[in-house]
């Protein structure tokens, strides 16, 4: 994928004038690329990532373990990241400072690692927003497992100091409902222990995002569903790991993100036709159950060889749905971006966790729904939203508050030629906050746009 165009501060979205037609590379998973990093700078041997996301998130991941000691070299343009040296991680005699922007599983992950770490003193800060986004559970379960953790301005966030001398193991709580990264993290890093680790999630457990970490243990260590064993629906052991506890056979292969791809997926019911979401097919993603919600809204989707075919006939009735996002609740923004075109309204649970992520994704998406002239109904228990179809307004400018799922998902629903003349009626506010997780986000749109046959 090519560097991506500049992008101004104000981006009006030009509208499909005939249905798509094409297919669409997707940058690889965000959420796979930095687990793939965490697990790689834990083994034993060096390990080629390849597919590979290469987006602010996962530059902040590899930037933070180069000073953590290991070498990270990284090709943009082959998708490759190499991680190696891992002797020499964790053998810095001064303090440590690590920055992790606004990425979320970056702060999590490298928490985790460097609390697990047998030696050294790493300071952990982020954005101020991300000085605001939950991190107690994690730093909660990670001091029951004896980890010298302290947070350095609001107990329960960041920025925080660890002086690490490895973990111990035994029984330990983890709150995880505002974000299952807290238990990948630690989960990952549990093997480290020096006896096996008991976890209970309080609260409950978004499973996909979890069973995803799992697997990708085992992945890095063949052997290591043996040691990882979900005792219920909340409760996990985690043996004490072999030396060395991850050794991957040398390459591993990340996905297409799948929460990328949903844009594009959408896309057909917005303009009409068709799209391929190139080599992505059901593996360990959660986030394909979003295809699932397209079918019911009255797409057709079929898992080809060459990726995932999503079409619409704009014939048919596109309809409004009840949907419970909790699971795979980044494609949330997606439908309801789309949803003033359905037809009924559309309810969507289960996504009162959103609310602490890049920003309150459910109260931002109220305010620009209601912007474009929607009914919008915000539920009394914070955990969902009711959008029923309006006439939509134009001229609008679609506030993104620093969050790339917003700029992403109204980009799409842009694209829908509202007055049949391939104006633009919809205008897109700091529209560069795409570089998150797709820098080329824009760009792949406007190809797609321009190659649909007239």
């Amino acid at each position: 994928m090519s560097a991506p165009s500049p992008l101004p501060a104000q981006l009006s979205i030009v509208p499909f004038t005939k249905p798509v037609s094409g297919s669409v590379e997707i940058p690889g998973s965000k959420s796979l690329t930095n687990r793939a990093l965490l697990l790689a700078a834990l083994c034993d041997r060096p390990v080629t990532l390849t597919g590979a996301l290469f987006s602010d998130d996962t530059r902040l991941m590899s930037e933070a373990l180069g000073k953590l000691g290991l070498t990270v070299v990284a090709d943009e343009v082959t998708h490759t990241i190499e991680v190696a040296n891992q002797t020499n991680a964790f053998k810095s005699a001064a303090p440590v400072d690590i920055f992790v922007g606004l990425a979320g599983t970056a702060a999590r992950f490298l928490t985790a690692l460097c609390a697990a770490a047998p030696r050294g003193v790493y300071r952990i800060q982020g954005t101020e927003r991300m000085n605001q986004r939950p991190m107690k559970g994690l730093i909660d379960a990670l001091r029951a497992l004896g980890a010298d953790i302290r947070c350095t301005g609001v107990e329960g966030f960041f920025p925080i100091e660890i002086h690490a001398s490895g973990l111990r193991g035994g029984p330990v709580a983890i709150d995880a409902t505002e974000s299952s990264q807290m238990l990948s993290a630690l989960l990952m890093v549990a093997p480290l222990a020096t006896s096996p680790v008991e976890v209970t999630a309080v609260g409950g457990v978004r499973w996909p995002f979890v069973q995803m970490t799992a697997l990708m243990m085992q992945a890095f260590q063949p052997g290591m569903e043996k040691n990882v064993e979900r005792l219920d629906d909340t409760r996990f052991r985690v043996k004490k790991g072999t030396t060395p506890v991850y050794s991957a056979q040398g390459v591993f292969a990340i996905e297409p993100d799948a929460t990328a791809a949903s844009y594009f997926a959408a896309l057909p019911l917005v303009v009409g036709g068709k799209t391929t979401l190139a080599n992505l097919h059901l593996g360990l993603q959660g986030d394909t159950a979003f295809l699932d919600v397209l079918r019911r809204v009255g797409a057709s989707v079929e898992n080809t060889s060459g990726g995932f075919e999503v079409s619409f006939n704009s014939g048919f009735p596109r309809v409004g749905v009840a949907e419970n996002f909790n699971e795979f609740s980044d494609t949330f923004l997606t439908l309801a971006a789309i949803a003033p075109l359905l037809s009924g309204p559309t309810t969507i649970t289960g996504i009162a966790h959103s609310r602490k992520q890049e920003t309150d994704r459910v109260a931002g998406m109220v305010c620009e729904l209601r912007r474009l002239g929607q009914h919008v109904d915000e539920h009394a228990d914070g955990d969902g939203l009711t959008i029923t179809p309006r006439p939509l307004k134009t001229g609008c400018i679609i506030e993104t508050y620093h969050d790339h799922r917003f700029a992403m998902s109204f980009g799409i629903l842009g694209c829908h030629d509202l007055h049949r003349d391939g104006s633009s009626w919809l205008t897109i506010n700091n529209p560069a906050c795409c570089a998150k997780t797709f820098p080329n986000f824009f760009d792949v749109l406007n190809s797609l746009r321009t190659r649909t046959p007239a």
